[in-house]
């Protein structure tokens, strides 16, 4: 059975395959190589598959050609619609950053006219005061008059009923019974009592238009405090507000800031100062009340001035710069701040005023600046390329302290800055956008 098998599968191979000689001749000799069907299978079997190894490496080499082609095409679009959001990214800031500076004018300039308005508020109430009191007096002086004149009048009635009845000492007698010496003494204390009445009346007359022009000058005052009062509270109402809820968005309690910035300004004085008591030794007047109020008010505004001094607000770059890596989690790992990328060499400047706690070299921060504020804040400026501050300086927001460099664990020149509180890493851009439309 297998020779048989054999003898045909050899059959058909040489059916197929029949075997071939390649004739190798030379000047004086021929040679012929015998080519079997086994070895003409395997030498086309090796030609297939060599030829399709070429076909499939061309289809793969072609393939990759066209997907790289695409890939730079794609990444390409996507470089440029990066650098475009980019660009509308920085058009942004910059109209923020001309929209802060507006706003920290327009604040700066409320400011001053609240100043000026309290000023004339208080030379008002000194004023009204002053008027309070001449009333007073012009009034106890026309109940003097008053008194004076009625006094007089009685006077002159008891006189003239003595000179109708005829009472006095004896002597000459003049006609209707009264003596000579009387009559004149009467006559004369009739025309005394007529002028010093006469002299009452015209004091009283001017006394009641004194004090009717003081009631109205009075009566103009009060109109011109309640104006200013309402401006007053209107200023309020746009300076406080925006600036506790600027507080507020970036995760602080106002009531506790100002109570911590009180603590630490607790001097008292100064046009500032409520008013305590009246000036009669009376109880407050309703517009005594409200001027505490708006003074009050203005001391809290104060205090929210300088507690925005002390928190983080402003940004750390003022030059040209771009947003490359927020804060977060990035490849397994939490990014603790936000990077701002520029120029080396760009300024960079503190975000608040504090103490610098550390200046120089950190590990993978490179070129380090710490800085202490108050409320437990603390701001970190990391990969600079030169530090313009030293260790227990103390600066002011808007203070140069460094240069942008690319110092320590870093692929490129930008600014690495963090916001910590008690410790614990915060989102910067909490505090930058809380801010955005106040400063």
């Amino acid at each position: 059975m297998r020779p048989t098998l054999a003898i045909r599968l050899h059959e058909l191979l040489e059916r197929h395959f029949p075997e071939r000689r390649v004739f190798l001749r030379s000047d004086s000799d021929t040679r012929f190589i015998r080519l079997g069907p086994g070895t003409q299978i395997i030498a086309a079997t090796g030609v297939c598959v060599i030829v399709a190894w070429t076909i499939i490496a061309t289809a793969v080499l072609v393939m990759d050609s066209i997907g790289a082609g695409n890939f730079r095409e794609q990444a390409k679009r996507e470089l440029q619609t990066y650098e475009a959001r980019l660009n509308a990214l920085a058009d942004e800031r910059d109209r923020r950053a001309h929209e802060a500076v507006a706003a920290q004018e327009r604040f700066s300039s409320a400011l001053a006219q609240i100043s000026a308005m309290q000023s004339e508020l208080l030379a008002s109430e000194t004023r009204r005061r002053e008027l309070e009191t001449g009333l007073e007096v012009v009034q106890g002086a026309l109940r003097r008059a008053m008194s004076e004149r009625e006094t007089a009048e009685r006077e002159l009635a008891r006189i003239a009923a003595d000179a109708g009845t005829g009472n006095g000492p004896a002597g000459g007698t003049a006609p209707g019974g009264v003596a000579a010496p009387e009559m004149d003494v009467l006559t004369l204390a009739l025309a005394d009592a007529a002028r010093e009445r006469d002299e009452t009346l015209a004091e009283a007359r001017d006394a009641l238009r004194e004090a009717e022009e003081m009631a109205y000058e009075l009566r103009l005052v009060n109109e011109r405090n309640s104006e200013i009062f309402s401006r007053l509270e209107d200023a309020m109402t746009i300076s406080v507000e925006p600036l506790e809820k600027m507080f507020r968005n970036a995760g602080l309690d106002p009531d506790t800031l100002i109570d911590t910035v009180r603590r630490g300004y607790s001097g008292q004085g100064g046009p500032l100062t409520p008013i305590a008591v009246s000036t009669r030794g009376a109880a407050l007047s309703p517009e005594e009340m409200r001027a505490n109020r708006l003074l009050t008010r203005l001391d809290e505004l104060n205090l929210y001035r300088l507690a925005a001094g002390k928190v983080p607000l402003a940004l750390p770059v003022r030059g040209a710069f771009r947003y490359t890596s927020g804060f977060g989690m990035r490849w397994g790992r939490l990014h603790a701040g936000t990077d701002f990328a520029g120029a080396h060499g760009t300024p960079i400047h503190a975000t608040a005023d504090g103490v610098v706690t550390h200046a120089g070299w950190l590990s993978g921060y490179g070129q380090l600046v710490k800085i202490k504020h108050a409320f437990g804040i603390e701001t970190r400026y990391a990969h600079m390329s030169r530090i313009r501050v030293r260790e227990g300086q103390r600066v002011s927001r808007g203070d140069r302290i460094g240069d942008m460099g690319n110092t320590g664990r870093s692929t490129g020149t930008h600014l690495h800055y963090e916001v910590r509180v008690d410790g614990k890493a915060i989102n910067p851009m909490t505090y930058i956008k809380a801010a955005r439309d106040v400063f």
